[in-house]
């Protein structure tokens, strides 16, 4: 039996996904301790539930799950709204270390697949598949990739790819909040906004982020208008042949529609209401994403692939905590990127921004962390990915492996 469940529906369940996820995360103290964000709790129990349902013959799940490209969209572009150039300006050298990190994990991800593939006698082309085309790739660069793997010889590359992302998109959200906390916890790191605040304490000060309901009316035009040109750009990228997610136009369009505001004066962006908004359609995001996971897909993964996707899991979390850490500055703005690297390393940018939000909302805030991660994570790494995931491909198909 089909149950089919429209775009409304779809949208109401995410709701009641990240509901639940909250009321779970308040109530049991594994969750809250180790920062595991609300939508990936709720989003895995639904998923689980379908799953179940699936697996029993019962009924299948037919989610329209048109509302996450919106979501995912909207989103990004909110996030676009936050790159204001003096502020990467002050950022730049931190911006530069995190992308030659990032960078760094990404070739390091294609390096042990392949030679890890050669130790269990599969193919290379495989090991890729849950390299970085999956891990910091994501769906979407899976779906770019899986075909030309494909093309290679590599029957069934997209499946491969796909269900590795979706993989990483659960490890992504369950890695991210622990290592941070712990990193946290063990070397006794504070925000220096939280320092700051508690110096300030007894004296009265004007909050200059305090959001206006008048505000939003403004803030959501400018959003939907960012959008909308945003959409258009990313078309006409596409056909020109450029290769990027449909966000990417978004965030370029919030981005200028910032900096004119804050160079010329004409008119004022609203960037406490926007973060708000952003804040829910990320929420909304990963509701849909989790509660719309075909996790049948990762039971029909082949042995081989199960163990590149745990290697990779370890290798990330090994590498985020002595190398990213390190690079970063090894302060509290660095535990919070540990965070959202985790999540674009092994799942999405929407990962990182949640396991960074439940950090932020634990231990307090990192402009830093939110100005950088976004940017490379989001944007930056599907320049470098394309370009080694590339690179690899035509290694292995030049040295005959």
């Amino acid at each position: 039996m089909e149950i089919p469940v429209d775009l409304y529906q779809t949208l109401a369940l995410a709701v009641a996904a990240v509901m639940l996820g909250s009321f779970i995360r308040r109530k049991v103290h594994f969750f809250e301790r180790f920062c595991i964000p609300a939508p990936v709790i709720g989003g895995l129990i639904f998923a689980i539930l379908t799953c179940v349902l699936h697996a029993t013959g019962v009924a299948d799940v037919k989610f329209d799950a048109t509302m996450r490209e919106v979501c995912m969209i909207f989103f990004f572009t909110s996030v676009g709204f936050q790159m204001d150039l003096k502020t990467i300006k002050a950022g730049g050298k931190g911006l530069l270390i995190l992308l030659l990190s990032a960078a760094m994990l990404i070739a390091c991800q294609n390096v042990i697949s392949i030679l890890l593939s050669k130790v269990l006698n599969v193919s290379p082309l495989l090991g890729l598949c849950a390299g970085s085309i999956s891990m910091v790739g994501g769906h979407g660069t899976s779906a770019a990739f899986g075909p030309m793997l494909e093309g290679l010889g590599l029957s069934g590359a997209t499946t491969f790819c796909t269900a590795a992302a979706t993989y990483g998109l659960i490890a992504g959200g369950l890695t991210g909040g622990p290592l941070a906390n712990n990193l946290i916890t063990t070397k006794g790191l504070r925000s220096s906004a939280a320092e700051e605040t508690d110096q300030l304490a007894t004296e009265p000060q004007e909050d200059k982020n305090t959001m206006q309901v008048s505000a939003f009316v403004s803030a959501a035009f400018q959003l939907i208008i960012a959008v909308g040109i945003g959409t258009g750009i990313s078309f006409v990228l596409s056909k020109l042949g450029y290769t990027f997610p449909l966000y990417i136009g978004g965030m370029i369009v919030a981005a200028i529609m910032r900096n004119i505001s804050e160079y010329t004066g004409k008119f004022k962006t609203h960037i406490p209401e926007n973060d708000a908004m952003g804040g829910i359609f990320l929420n909304l995001f990963l509701g849909i994403a989790m509660i719309t996971l075909e996790l049948w897909q990762l039971a029909g993964l082949a042995l081989p692939l199960v163990i590149l996707l745990l290697v990779q899991t370890a290798f990330v979390i090994i590498f985020v905590r002595f190398v990213t850490f390190w690079m970063m500055g090894r302060d509290y703005d660095a535990a919070v990127t540990c965070a959202g690297t985790c999540g674009f390393g092994l799942g999405a940018t929407p990962n990182a921004m949640a396991n960074m939000q439940a950090i932020c909302e634990k231990y307090g805030p990192s402009v830093k962390a939110f100005m950088l991660v976004p940017i490379v994570g989001g944007f930056l790494n599907d320049f470098t990915n394309s370009i080694i995931i590339t690179f690899f491909i035509n290694l292995t198909k030049s040295l005959g492996l």
